[in-house]
C-alpha cells in the first residue's frame, strides 16, 4: 500500500491494533479476502482499526464489549461475533463479562439473539485452553418474588433515570400496564441488577445495542441520559456511536449522533435553567 507524503499510515496503525485484538487471526482476515476483495480487507484495517480503534475515549476492552453487545443484538454476524469474542479475551475482558454482555442483550434484542450469542461464546471458550469459565458465578442471589423483582427494578431505574424513572411505567398505564411491570421486573430487576457488569458498562453496551439495531430511537435517547446519569461522559457516548458505523453502518451511526446532539442540548438547557 502506498501512502502520500506526510499522510498518516492508516493501514500500518490499523494492523498494529488488529494484532493486539486478534493476534494471528488478524492476518487471516486479510488473507481470507485476498482472492476476491483485497481492497475490502485494506479498508477494514484502515477504517475499522486505523481510523476508529485508534481514537481516544474508549479502551480496547470497552470497544470489544461494545462489539460483542452490538453483534449479538444484530444476530446476523456470527463469524464476526466469534472474532470479537476472541478479541475481547485477548485484550483482557473476562469470560464472565462476555457472558453477561450477551445475557444483557436479551432485554433489548430478544432471547433468540442472546441464545445464539451464547452458542458462539461457548464454542469460543471451548477452543481456548487459556479460558476458565465457571457458569453461574454472577447470579445475584436467591430467587426473588415478583414484588421483590419489581422493587429491585425500580431501584435500578431510579439510579439510571433519576426523577423520570416512573415515567417508564406510567407511559404504558393506558394500554399495557402489565408490560410496564414486566419491563421493570425483567429488564431492570433481573438483568440490569446483575453484578456481572458495572452499571456504566451496561448503559454503554445498551447505547451500542440501540444504535446498531436502528429501530429504538426513544430507547436510545433514554439510555443516553441514563449513561450520563451513572457517570458516563459525552465523549464515551459519542465514541460508542461512532464505532457502530463499522458494525451497523453510517445511517445507524448518524441517527445515533443526531439523538446524542438532542440529549446533550436538553441537558445543557436544564443545567442553565437550574443555575
Amino acid at each position: 500500500m502506498s501512502t502520500a507524503p506526510g499522510a498518516p499510515d492508516r493501514f500500518g496503525a490499523g494492523r498494529e491494533v488488529l494484532a493486539q485484538v486478534a493476534g494471528s487471526a488478524g492476518a487471516r482476515v486479510l488473507d481470507g479476502l485476498a482472492d476476491i476483495a483485497p481492497d475490502l480487507a485494506r479498508l477494514t484495517v484502515e477504517f475499522g482499526y486505523g481510523d476508529i480503534y485508534t481514537r481516544p475515549g474508549l479502551s480496547l476492552p470497552q470497544r470489544q464489549v461494545l462489539n460483542v453487545a452490538a453483534l449479538t443484538a444484530l444476530g446476523t454476524a456470527a463469524p464476526q461475533l466469534r472474532f470479537h469474542i476472541d478479541g475481547a479475551l485477548n485484550v483482557g475482558v473476562a469470560p464472565d463479562e462476555i457472558v453477561e454482555t450477551i445475557i444483557h442483550t436479551a432485554a433489548y434484542a430478544g432471547f433468540p439473539a442472546a441464545l445464539n450469542g451464547l452458542a458462539v461464546a461457548r464454542a469460543a471458550f471451548a477452543d481456548r485452553p487459556d479460558v476458565a469459565y465457571v457458569p453461574g458465578s454472577r447470579r445475584i442471589g436467591p430467587a426473588l418474588t415478583s414484588d421483590q423483582r419489581y422493587e429491585c427494578g425500580v431501584a435500578v431505574l431510579r439510579r439510571v433515570a433519576g426523577p423520570d424513572a416512573e415515567g417508564v411505567v406510567e407511559s404504558l398505564a393506558d394500554i399495557a400496564p402489565d408490560l410496564g411491570r414486566l419491563l421493570v421486573e425483567f429488564a431492570f430487576g433481573d438483568i440490569h441488577a446483575r453484578i456481572g457488569l458495572a452499571e456504566k458498562t451496561r448503559e454503554l453496551a445498551t447505547i451500542a445495542i440501540c444504535t446498531a439495531l436502528g429501530t429504538a430511537a426513544p430507547q436510545l435517547r433514554w439510555h443516553l441520559h441514563g449513561f450520563l446519569n451513572v457517570g458516563g461522559t459525552r465523549m464515551e457516548a459519542v465514541e460508542t456511536i461512532i464505532q457502530m458505523a463499522s458494525y451497523a453502518g453510517f445511517p445507524a451511526a448518524l441517527n445515533g449522533i443526531a439523538l446524542a446532539r438532542e440529549v446533550f442540548a436538553e441537558r445543557d438547557a436544564s443545567a442553565d435553567e437550574s443555575s
